[in-house]
C-alpha cells in the first residue's frame, strides 16, 4: 500500500516537472510524454483501487468470521451454565428430600413413643380394674409379668429417647442391650429398627442394611417393616448402590401403599429415577 502511494507521488511530481519545462521540448514530444505519464498514473490508480477493494473484502470476511466465533462461544457458555444450574437444582431437591425423610422419621419415632406410653397407661388401668384371680399361683405370677413388661417398656423408651436426642452411639448400645436382655419381647422388631437407624446415623451403612434386612426376615408382619425398608434404601444411597435403592423403594411402595413413609419413598424413588 505504502509503495503504491510513493509511486503515485513520484509520477505526479514527474508530470508537474514536465508541464513546468514544456517549453524546453518540442510541443509534440512534450505532449507525448505527458500522455504517457497520465496513462501510467491512471493505470497505477486503477491498480491501487483494486488493491484497496480486495483489502476491504478481506477485512469484511475476517469480521464476519470473528462475529460467528463469538456467537458460537457465547452459545456454548450459555449451554454449560444451564447444565450447571440444572445440577445445582437437582442437588438441592435431593437434599430437601433427605431432610424431609429425616423429619418424618423423627415424627414417626415420637408417635411410637406416645403409643407406647398410652398402651402402658391403658394396661395399668386394666390391671387395676381387673377382678382378683382365684388361684394363688396366678395371683403371684401376674405382678411378676407386669413388672417384667414394664421394665422392658422402660428400657426401650430410654433407648428411643437417646435416639431422638441424636445421641446415636448411646442409643445403639441401649437397643443392643434390650435385644440381648429381652430376645422374646413383643417389641423386638421396634428395637431392631432403632438399632439399624442408629447404625445409619453413625454412618455404618452396611451394618444398618444387615440389621434392617434381619428385621424383614424375622418379623415380616411388623408395622416397622416399611420404616426398615426406607432406612435400607437410604443406606444403599449413601453407599452409591442406586440400583439396589431403587428396588427397595419400589418394593416398599408396592407392598405398603398406605404406609406413612410411602409418600417419602415415592419422592425418593422419583429423584433417583431422574438421575441418568
Amino acid at each position: 500500500m505504502k509503495k503504491l502511494i510513493l509511486i503515485s507521488l513520484f509520477l505526479t511530481a514527474q508530470l508537474f516537472s514536465l508541464h513546468s519545462h514544456a517549453a524546453l521540448f518540442d510541443d509534440t514530444e512534450a505532449r507525448k510524454k505527458i500522455l504517457e505519464l497520465e496513462k501510467t498514473m491512471q493505470s497505477q490508480n486503477q491498480s491501487t483501487q483494486a488493491t484497496l477493494s480486495e483489502l476491504k473484502k478481506n477485512q469484511q470476511a475476517l469480521e464476519q468470521r470473528l462475529t460467528s466465533l463469538e456467537a458460537i462461544a457465547k452459545n456454548g457458555l450459555v449451554d454449560m451454565q444451564g447444565q450447571v444450574e440444572a445440577l445445582k437444582q437437582e442437588n438441592s431437591r435431593l437434599k430437601g428430600d433427605l431432610e424431609l425423610a429425616t423429619h418424618n422419621l423423627d415424627l414417626a419415632q415420637q408417635r411410637q413413643k406416645d403409643l407406647y406410653t398410652d398402651t402402658d397407661v391403658r394396661l395399668r388401668k386394666l390391671e387395676s380394674n381387673a377382678a382378683p384371680v382365684a388361684q394363688a399361683t396366678t395371683e403371684a405370677a401376674a405382678p411378676a409379668v407386669a413388672t417384667k413388661e414394664a421394665e422392658e417398656q422402660k428400657q426401650l423408651e430410654a433407648a428411643n429417647a437417646l435416639s431422638k436426642d441424636s445421641r446415636h452411639k448411646e442409643a445403639f448400645a441401649a437397643y443392643d442391650k434390650f435385644l440381648k436382655d429381652y430376645p422374646g419381647s413383643a417389641s423386638v422388631a421396634d428395637a431392631m429398627y432403632g438399632l439399624g437407624y442408629s447404625q445409619f446415623a453413625l454412618k455404618n451403612y452396611k451394618s444398618a442394611i444387615a440389621t434392617q434386612q434381619k428385621l424383614l426376615d424375622t418379623h415380616a408382619g411388623s408395622s416397622k417393616v416399611p420404616d426398615a425398608m426406607l432406612n435400607m434404601a437410604n443406606s444403599q444411597i449413601q453407599l452409591g448402590q442406586v440400583a439396589a435403592a431403587k428396588k427397595t423403594l419400589r418394593d416398599l411402595v408396592k407392598k405398603f401403599p398406605d404406609s406413612e413413609v410411602t409418600p417419602t419413598a415415592q419422592k425418593r424413588l422419583k429423584a433417583l429415577e431422574s438421575i441418568r
